[in-house]
């Protein structure tokens, strides 16, 4: 099984991600978690252009293809491989990230966006991708550390991101969930939990 874990900066993803992984490995599951991008040699590399290089102009589709090149090295070096190993992948993020980030809020043109990451996903989609979902103001003012490159570019930003992961999820019905994150941690996860259950008896019924 497969799960990516997405949202506006600032929804507890990792907190999420830590206890969905703990769950999971309690009920027998082998789990490997990763981030996108991330994860492998290339793509922390990548994340540190990426996030860290507040200085170095990156345009928005440079920016977009860096994160499709990183994300074809997770696949081929982490995710794909435990999969075929019988695992379980949780990933802090995957392509509705790069879809949302630089088309709806960034202005590329989202179904290109599509086109381009099953390329670089060799057309390898989640089973599940649960959504964080929280006003905007609430989640920027959680982030207790300085903000990097991507989580700087504003309110107006902040507010098309929360847009353009609806909408995706509207979209895609039968692969996304959306999950109020500003309730407390364990009623989320709780939440989580039953989405990932559900998706689990939907993949054990299908021939």
């Amino acid at each position: 099984m497969f799960i990516s874990l997405d949202g506006g900066d600032g929804v507890g993803k990792s907190t999420q991600i830590g206890l969905l992984a703990e769950w999971l490995r309690a009920a027998s599951h082998d789990v490997v978690t990763c981030r996108d991008p991330g994860s492998t040699p290339l793509g922390e590399a990548i994340r540190k252009i990426l996030l860290d290089a507040h200085d170095t102009p990156i345009s928005r589709t440079t920016e977009m293809l860096l994160y499709m090149a990183a994300r074809a090295q997770l696949v081929a070096e982490v995710i794909q491989p435990a999969l075929a190993a019988g695992k379980t992948v949780i990933s802090d993020r995957y392509l509705l990230a790069n879809v949302v980030y630089q088309g709806h809020a960034g202005g590329l043109d989202v179904d290109e966006l599509w086109d381009i990451g099953r390329v670089a996903t060799a057309g390898l989609a989640p089973t599940l991708t649960v959504i964080l979902d929280m006003p905007p103001e609430i989640a920027a003012a959680r982030i207790s550390r300085p903000l990097d490159r991507m989580e700087s570019q504003g309110d107006e930003f902040r507010r098309r991101l929360r847009q353009g992961f609806l909408a995706e999820a509207a979209r895609l019905p039968n692969a996304c969930i959306v999950i109020d994150a500003s309730r407390d941690i364990d009623t989320v996860q709780a939440e989580i939990r039953r989405g990932v259950e559900r998706a689990q008896a939907a993949g054990q019924g299908k021939p």
